[in-house]
């Protein structure tokens, strides 16, 4: 059976060009089933650039950025591992706090409380957010969940990341 990645992902800069090029075809490519999550702000973008189908048609498993009723059954288990990216400072400040207000919010913070699953976090911010005297105590909190934090230049590839999830998986 194939592994499952989760690739979940904010209304960063670039994600409506950089999300399926540069992590999910070769996510793809590399024999990952991926469970693309997005938050809502990402699925409009993603929505507006034309990548929601393109998105969709590189895995079995739905896309998701709206939570299921009670009543339904999830959709696929708890992928093997994740990759955040890009995570912005309100998204990341909300996981490093527990609160899982949309659907990728929840499953990353199901995966941080999974032992054994590796995430991958590439946080996105301007030097004003990270200024902020919360930013280095929300990247300590979730390295200290175990999840990997790959920070870097906004300009920096993200492929990269999936050697650090292939690595950990």
């Amino acid at each position: 059976m194939r592994r499952v990645l989760g690739l979940v992902a904010a209304a960063g800069f670039g994600v409506d060009r950089r999300l399926r090029p540069e992590v999910a075809v070769p996510a793809a490519g590399r024999g990952w089933r991926l469970a693309v999550t997005l938050t809502p702000s990402a699925a409009r973008w993603l929505a507006s650039a034309g990548e929601v189908e393109r998105l969709a048609e590189l895995s079995d498993l739905p896309l998701r950025w709206e939570g299921r009723l009670p009543s339904e059954p999830k959709p696929y288990p708890l992928p093997d591992a994740f990759v955040f990216v890009p995570a912005t400072a309100n998204s990341l400040a909300k996981l490093a706090l527990g609160i899982a207000d949309n659907q990728a919010l929840t499953a990353l913070a199901e995966a941080l409380g999974t032992p054994g699953v590796p995430v991958v976090v590439r946080p996105q911010a301007d030097p004003a957010q990270r200024a902020h005297p919360r930013w280095a105590e929300h990247l300590r909190t979730l390295a200290d969940c175990g999840a990997t934090i790959a920070d870097g230049d906004i300009s920096d590839p993200w492929e990269p990341l999936l050697d650090l999830v292939d690595a950990a998986a």
